[in-house]
């Protein structure tokens, strides 16, 4: 008999200290007690406006330890030009915002834009940009290989304005001095391709519109029409 009355103390005891723990978070969680007073916005922001970042949070004020932290993060994400938000709570009564933004490093196609990190993002911008052609999810691939192919034709004296590849893996380049050059679809021996093309590109006699640079001995050029 007394080992039943000490496990109904023990389950009467627990579902006390159950109740009470309950209380108490109710009473933290109270927004009078606890009251989030401030938030504050963290980074350099050059493609999104204050105005516009606090448009996008969610209702925060109320109480410190409830504010929804997962869903400030996400309402400002949605942003085009923000592409991670990190949200802490400062103690006594503050929200940190930190947001970092997109770099625009090229445009993909005809609607989005590729960031420094090969990420691809909707937004809109009159920025001089190379343009980047791929399959769907290869902005990353090009990107890297744009780097690349950058440094290598950097003797020119000419910058990249297109980087293509095909459906079937075929590289493609077309410089800013007008240049057309057919890579190939390996892009290790595209980038070797492209060098000796580059240390050779000062003896061309003339400097054509398109080469072909598929030939493991050599290269082709598009010789102009000529005219009588």
């Amino acid at each position: 008999m007394s080992a039943r009355v000490t496990l109904l103390a023990g389950i009467v005891s627990g579902m006390a200290v159950l109740a009470l723990c309950f209380g108490a978070l109710y009473w933290v969680l109270l927004p009078q007690h606890f009251p989030l007073t401030r938030v504050d916005l963290r980074g350099d922001f050059q493609r999104t406006s204050r105005a516009e970042l606090e448009a996008a949070l969610p209702r925060i004020s109320g109480n410190f330890f409830a504010a929804d932290l997962a869903e400030v993060r996400a309402s400002v994400e949605k942003l085009p030009w923000v592409r991670h938000v990190a949200v802490r709570r400062v103690w006594p009564g503050r929200l940190e915002i930190s947001i970092e933004e997109h770099v625009a490093l090229a445009r993909w196609g005809d609607d989005a834009l590729v960031n420094t990190f090969g990420e691809r993002f909707i937004g809109k911008t009159q920025e001089a940009l190379p343009t980047f052609i791929g399959p769907p999810g290869t902005q990353a691939e090009v990107a890297r290989r744009y780097a690349r192919f950058s440094a290598i034709v950097a003797p020119l004296g000419t910058r990249i304005e297109r980087v293509a590849l095909s459906a079937r893996h075929a590289w493609q380049l077309r410089l800013a001095n007008g240049l057309h050059l057919a890579l190939g679809r390996d892009a290790e021996q595209a980038e070797s391709r492209l060098r000796r093309f580059v240390e050779v590109y000062p003896t061309v006699k003339n400097k054509n519109e398109y080469v072909d640079l598929r030939y493991p001995n050599g290269f082709a050029v598009r010789v102009p029409d000529l005219k009588s």
